[in-house]
């Protein structure tokens, strides 16, 4: 039977075979990997990883898909929603780090990059199909227009390249988006720090982006004992990942 796409799941399945073949290129499976799809949907990028993999596990949310998808004995399917999937217990079986892989409901990629970023530990790379728009966030140097909070809080931990483009006609349906693949590897020695305090100092940093920090981050730096010997002269926009750490790094030791 002929599955109908779900608007509430955010469903667009990739049908492009060209696009598909690049994908596959990007990632490189190997037998023995620990893969994981997210949203295999009809599976036109599942078979051609299973070509290379042997076997796979998904995680699939639409019930009628994932019975389909559990008739194929090289499937481990995992129906449930992505942000309640334990990816460190997927780890753990595997016993080995994961690679993530998929056509992300661009509805809900940010949410899914961030709820993969609390558990990167279990991760060895990822590669992901997402709006365009959201991949040029997510990779985008200082100064760019397009720099923000989702650069910085994706960038301190993961090596991000946008690899190339997708043109809606490439899905069924069309989105009324472009598209763009992403690679995501997780930096080998990530700077210690508190994530959440990094998250904090970003979201007041960007919380009014045509202001300089003074405005913003200078009080919050203030309200701390802390506003000393950063230059808050700039807009948030301005200031590299690196300067973002340091400071994170620094206001969790004064307050240590």
């Amino acid at each position: 039977m002929k599955h109908i796409p779900r608007k509430r799941f955010g469903q667009h399945f990739l049908a492009d075979s060209g696009v598909l073949d690049a994908i596959v290129r990007a990632i490189d499976p190997q037998p023995g990997d620990a893969l994981v799809e997210i949203g295999p949907g009809l599976g036109a990028l599942t078979d051609p990883l299973l070509e290379r993999c042997e076997r796979l596990t998904v995680i699939e949310l639409d019930r009628d898909l994932a019975a389909r998808l559990r008739k194929r004995p090289q499937l481990t399917v995992v129906e449930s929603d992505v942000l309640q999937v334990d990816f460190r217990a997927l780890a753990a079986q595997a016993g080995r780090r994961l690679r993530v892989v998929g056509n992300l409901p661009y509805n809900i990629s940010s949410p899914i990059a961030f709820h993969l970023l609390a558990q990167v530990d279990a991760v060895e790379d990822q590669h992901f199909m997402l709006q365009k728009e959201v991949v040029d966030r997510m990779a985008a140097a200082p100064g760019h227009k397009d720099y923000g909070r989702l650069s910085v809080m994706l960038q301190w931990r993961y090596d991000i390249e946008s690899l190339f483009e997708v043109p809606p006609e490439a899905f069924d349906p069309p989105p009324r988006v472009d598209s763009a693949v992403v690679r995501m590897v997780p930096l080998p020695d990530p700077p210690a720090l508190d994530p959440r305090l990094l998250e904090e100092l970003v979201q007041v940093a960007f919380s009014q982006r045509r202001k300089l920090l003074r405005h913003t981050l200078g009080r919050w730096l203030e309200a701390r004992g802390q506003a000393e010997g950063f230059d808050l002269q700039r807009r948030a926009e301005q200031v590299p990942v690196a300067e973002y750490i340091a400071l994170a790094q620094r206001v969790s030791a004064a307050h240590s």
